[in-house]
């Protein structure tokens, strides 16, 4: 890529698109092209290619998607997957059709074994059953690697795909029903503080820029407190000092990345490394290889427990309330380690480490830190 090439970004206004964007912003890169849902509708094949043969973007990141948590992708199965494999057919297909030099395609951790070997490595990929509540999002990421794989087998393009563990940072999605689980746990604790101290004034702006079921800060109280104890936030009393559910028992281990690294390895990716890089070679000359696997982890290689996780996150906002485990929900797979040795060997690596980016993410959050 040159400073002066057009780059298109997918997904530009969401947590990796938009720090995607800021990242070759702050490199110099000058001809960025985004496009909001209501200007493109990804899932309208026309509209899709209606764009590609105007603009003609030289490089796609490809990071607009359906996404959630545990229980989004659970209770929305259909969506997940439709959704997803619609938006990646109409960006790759007519990515191809007007000679993109390269995209990039994001993908999630997910879309590995229930019971893959830890850390997992890009060769675990289609060896035994997925877990089941993300089950569709994840066979739709998986038939975005093979499209791409695909497409440059048949027809020569440069597509690489990266799979990046848990992100988190500024402009995450911080909806109490279909947040990842660090947002949701940020944004909950946050509120356990301000009803522990009584700060109404705070938990109303909160609603007011993040309302939750048609509840924002000019509901009544009661409503808003109702609310609130759906989804397992509950205010001090006489007898009990405030809490904060936690879905689980704690104990499944994550890893997370800062989504503003995630973007940085993605640029880097998309600068030095094509999809030549990550083909395996033939043994034997006169024999041809197979091509899969050849999409790269993105993570810390690094990974922390639930419970460790909703206990720096309560030190870091300083709530003093309880937080509560509630056994009887679902875990989700109890390890998801990725191994980052391919990364590693092209030439990139983590730097913030997940103590620094809970309060880095903190401080965006309640308006302390730079936008």
């Amino acid at each position: 890529m040159n400073k002066n090439s057009k780059i298109y970004i997918a997904g530009h206004r969401g947590l990796v698109g938009s720090a995607i964007w800021k990242n070759l912003e702050n490199k110099g890169y000058n001809n960025l092209i985004g496009r909001t849902s209501a200007e493109l509708d990804l899932l309208d094949q026309n509209a899709t290619a209606a764009f590609f043969a105007e603009e003609k973007p030289d490089y796609v990141f490809l990071a607009a998607a359906r996404v959630g948590g545990i229980v989004a992708n659970n209770t929305y199965r259909a969506d997940f997957i439709h959704q997803n494999l619609t938006i990646q057919n109409n960006v790759i297909h007519n990515a191809w059709k007007t000679g993109v030099k390269k995209l990039l395609f994001l993908g999630s951790t997910c879309i590995y074994p229930r019971e893959a070997p830890q850390p997992m490595r890009e060769d675990s990929l289609l060896t035994s059953p997925l877990e089941y509540t993300n089950e569709p999002y994840a066979i739709a990421k998986i038939a975005g690697i093979k499209l791409c794989e695909s497409y440059n087998i048949q027809y020569g393009t440069n597509f690489i795909s990266v799979m990046p563990t848990n992100l988190y940072g500024p402009n995450d999605n911080f909806d109490l029903e279909k947040s990842h689980v660090l947002p949701a746990l940020l944004r909950k604790i946050y509120i356990g503080k301000c009803l522990e101290e009584n700060n109404w004034e705070a938990i109303r702006n909160d609603l007011n820029q993040r309302p939750i079921e048609g509840i924002d800060g000019g509901s009544d109280q009661k409503d808003v407190e109702e609310i609130l104890q759906k989804y397992g936030v509950t205010a001090p009393s006489e007898s009990n000092k405030g809490a904060v559910e936690i879905w689980g028992t704690g104990k499944p281990m994550r890893e997370f990345l800062w989504s503003e690294e995630m973007a940085d390895a993605c640029v880097y990716l998309m600068e030095n490394i094509d999809f030549s890089d990550v083909t395996p070679q033939p043994e034997h000359p006169d024999k041809r290889a197979e091509i899969r696997n050849t999409h790269i982890n993105i993570g810390t290689g690094k990974e922390i427990s639930i419970k460790e996780l909703a206990e720096l996150v309560k030190k870091t906002v300083g709530f003093k309330g309880d937080l509560v485990f509630n056994t009887s929900k679902p875990d989700g797979t109890l390890r998801k380690l990725t191994d980052v040795t391919k990364l590693n060997a092209l030439g990139w690596r983590h730097k913030i480490e997940i103590e620094e980016g809970v309060q880095k993410v903190f401080e965006w959050y309640t308006g302390e830190g730079e936008e």
